[in-house]
């Protein structure tokens, strides 16, 4: 009975490596390191979850060969064997090899490991581990590309992970290792994910945390295709909270537990489950078709996580929309002023020779009110030219913050520059703001307060969170939103009188409409 433990592969590792290691580090390489935590993205999952993880798996393995990648104290690795220790139809044997980049980690998760051994040979299941002390994609690319000198590849029936979280950038060694064996992502998370895809054998399982950020967006629809193309969705689980399943740590992303098999062909169905995640919390979880968490027509192929019957009509309503974006003659973009680039040419407070510049800061009650004479941002972006390209004829445009807060109720929202209300003959959006506008100038105020008001509503908001799980909204993501007829905008917005009113007046309102003309 084999009943070793080993370390391999320990090496010294630089500081910049050590920063790649991060489930939430900031986005920008640049950024001043974090306390130790933070520096190195140790956020480890908490029993309860790993547990919970590790009850998804369905498979009754003669033989386990686990691999758990950005193991940490190797939590996820012990949850699964407690599990399987406990089954009436053990395995009889259970491999494990856990990559980790962190060396103060590496004493706990021998630890824990031996403590896997011990339970496993008291239930007379054969143990072997290996711990290899390396960053796990500079140790795996290498196989996989077939390098001369390199080991052959593993391959594992089984991956319990939870992989790091951090932008890499385009030019950076690791995006580079990945786009050699044809992983493209600008994530960490996503290139730990597909390394992992190629390295199961096929029927093999995998159980991933991760943030949600990969089920919408253009930065991730290659991995949304890998991850589509190489493995069958069997479950996916939300948390009811952003910080529900790391609840002692800064999380700006909600997570979501994907369980899915080695296997080309799509599922008939998919498990969509959701908890508070709180210790003992209740689980909830339905059976839905596959295409309606990934629809046949949608080329973006984003995942949508349809929770329960009420968010299925809302689902249902929405694409029952008849009108795309192009359809009603509108267009959205992206705010032109990046602040760090304008810099020279931004002004506290207007003057004769300058232009309004928009932040999301300037929304109030959904029109913009400017100048804010108390904020911190600036009001005003000079007008000359070199800034004519940053500029838009100061008409009427919906815009839509890029990126909502925590505390804000709406995943979406939206507000009306009305060109009466600030006097100008040029307007400047900052690019946290995305703009709807007809070929580069204004809407009919009517039309505007009329998308404003469906923007805003509780049926967008809702619809969103199904497919988005973080706190940005890409222009991709309105692009691709059905929209009511131009002529029901049109009427919605001859009803209301501001597009931020009473919001159940307004979800009244837009029922009405949608109802009065289906």
């Amino acid at each position: 009975m084999q009943t070793n433990v080993s370390i391999s592969g320990t090496i010294e590792i630089s500081p910049a490596v050590k920063q790649r290691k991060g489930l939430l580090l900031p986005h920008d390489e640049n950024e001043a390191p974090l306390d130790k935590k933070g520096e190195l993205g140790q956020f480890l999952t908490p029993a309860p979850v790993a547990e919970f993880m590790a009850s998804l798996f369905q498979s009754h393995w003669r033989s386990v060969n686990l691999l758990e990648a950005g193991a940490g104290d190797g939590a996820l690795t012990t949850a699964l064997v407690r599990r399987l220790c406990r089954e009436n139809r053990k395995p009889k044997s259970f491999s494990v090899t856990a990559y980790e980049i962190d060396p103060t980690m590496i004493a706990s998760l021998r630890a824990n490991l031996a403590s896997c051994q011990r339970e496993c040979v008291r239930t007379g299941i054969a143990f072997s581990g290996a711990v290899h002390n390396t960053d796990f994609i500079e140790a795996v690319v290498p196989t996989l590309r077939g390098d001369l000198f390199a080991a052959q590849a593993d391959r594992f029936n089984a991956v319990i992970v939870n992989p790091p979280y951090r932008k890499i950038r385009s030019d950076s060694p690791t995006r580079l290792l990945l786009r050699s064996v044809g992983i493209e992502t600008s994530n960490l998370y996503a290139g730990f994910l597909a390394l992992i895809f190629r390295l199961l054998s096929d029927g093999g399982e995998m159980v991933a945390i991760t943030p949600r950020s990969f089920c919408n967006g253009p930065y991730f629809r290659p991995f949304r295709e890998d991850l589509l193309a190489r493995m069958s969705l069997r479950r996916l689980h939300v948390f009811d909270s952003r910080s529900a399943a790391f609840s002692g740590d800064d999380v700006l992303q909600e997570n979501i537990i994907v369980h899915a098999v080695k296997s080309a062909e799509k599922p008939e169905r998919v498990v969509i489950s959701s908890s508070s995640g709180t210790p003992g919390g209740k689980v909830c979880e339905h059976v839905v078709p596959f295409t309606e968490v990934v629809s046949p027509s949608d080329p973006e192929q984003f995942i949508h996580l349809v929770g329960d019957a009420g968010q299925a009509i809302v689902r249902d309503t929405m694409t029952s929309l008849s009108t795309r974006l192009e359809e009603l003659g509108l267009s959205v973009s992206t705010g032109r002023v990046v602040e760090f680039r304008a810099e020279e040419f931004l002004r506290q407070q207007p003057s004769r020779d300058t232009a309004p510049l928009i932040y999301p800061c300037h929304f109030d009650g959904g029109f913009v009110r400017w100048p804010k004479s108390s904020g911190r941002k600036p009001n005003a972006i000079v007008a000359d030219d070199h800034t004519r390209d940053l500029l838009v004829p100061a008409e009427v445009y919906v815009l839509v913050k890029r990126f909502t807060s925590k505390e804000e109720r709406r995943r979406v929202v939206a507000c009306i520059y009305d060109p009466a209300r600030v006097p100008a003959s040029a307007v400047g959006f900052e690019n946290h703001l995305n703009y709807f506008h007809v070929k580069g100038h204004g809407l009919g105020m009517d039309l505007a307060k009329g998308l404003a008001a469906f923007l805003n509503s509780t049926l967008v908001d809702t619809y969103f969170r199904q497919f988005n799980g973080h706190t940005q909204i890409n222009a991709t993501d309105l692009r691709n939103l059905r929209y009511p007829t131009r002529a029901q905008l049109i009427h919605l917005g001859r009803s209301v009188e501001a597009p931020a009113a009473n919001q159940r007046e307004l979800d009244t309102l837009l029922e009405r409409e949608l109802h009065a003309t289906s």
